[in-house]
């Protein structure tokens, strides 16, 4: 684990030099605190840009309660985004618009473009990994996005010998993705290994059931398991072959819905 934290705080600390104006996107998942952690151990303890949480409303409430109570405790510069015109216009699934996908692109997307188009923000940190799903595999350690924040997955650049992108043009930003090298299990190692907080809700609390990936409560269903501790957590996981976002709604929609998604924008 050693040397997946020293690639990912190396990424993190180039993109600080290379970026002036960056943010690191924080979902309350266990990628991104993962994520949160590393940039405390790469700045000495703190965290030298704000990080941007998409509220959409919809989250599940112990994990606004749990993303408040460490701002608190940590010291952290927490921008929260609404698409505020899509909630009180209600376009959202399933009243205002037909599909989950618009939904998404609705209050994560249009939020996302307008927190960067306001704050004149040049990259984005994010807690991706190759792993989660084929269409993120694609990606880049430090990947570009167009001016509409579209992401074109043909026309990536190459990455040799650490070598990475960073002009960037006007009206476009760069994503960061540190842990674009970690697995779901190499995560939740590192997570015992440091003794990382994360949601509760990731443990089985009683009922035989907890969560696997977390987003907005209507699209995210938790999974049947008596997980709780992580060394249990690890041990499921070591041997399960089912798909870490199979139970995210959005996905299932179509076999392209994550993939355009991603084009569009989102993170």
């Amino acid at each position: 684990m050693r040397s997946r934290e020293a690639e990912s705080i190396y990424l993190l600390r180039e993109a600080y030099r290379a970026f002036p104006k960056m943010a690191m996107l924080w979902s309350i998942g266990k990628d991104s605190t993962v994520l949160l952690w590393l940039a405390r151990k790469a700045f000495l303890g703190r965290v030298p840009f704000p990080l941007i949480h998409i509220d959409t409303t919809f989250k599940i409430p112990e994990m606004i309660t749990w993303r408040d109570q460490v701002v608190r405790e940590w010291g952290l510069d927490l921008i929260v985004a609404r698409n505020e015109s899509a909630l009180s216009s209600g376009r959202t699934f399933p009243a205002g618009v037909s599909t989950r996908v618009e939904c998404c692109t609705a209050l994560k997307t249009d939020a996302l473009q307008r927190v960067v188009d306001t704050r004149g923000f040049q990259a984005l940190i994010v807690g991706v990994r190759r792993d989660e799903d084929a269409t993120r595999a694609k990606e880049r350690y430090v990947s570009p996005r167009g001016v509409d924040m579209q992401w074109n997955v043909v026309d990536q650049p190459p990455e040799f010998w650490d070598q990475f992108r960073t002009d960037v043009p006007s009206g476009t930003h760069m994503r960061i993705h540190p842990l674009l090298h970690w697995t779901e299990l190499d995560i939740w190692r590192y997570i015992k290994q440091e003794s990382i907080p994360v949601v509760p809700l990731y443990f089985d609390r009683g009922d035989g059931r907890r969560y696997r990936s977390l987003g907005c409560a209507p699209c995210t269903a938790a999974i049947a398991s008596t997980a709780r501790t992580v060394d249990d957590v690890i041990a499921e996981l070591e041997g399960t072959r089912v798909a870490e976002r199979s139970l995210r709604a959005q996905d299932q929609e179509s076999e392209d819905a994550f993939e355009r998604l991603r084009r569009d924008g989102y993170m």
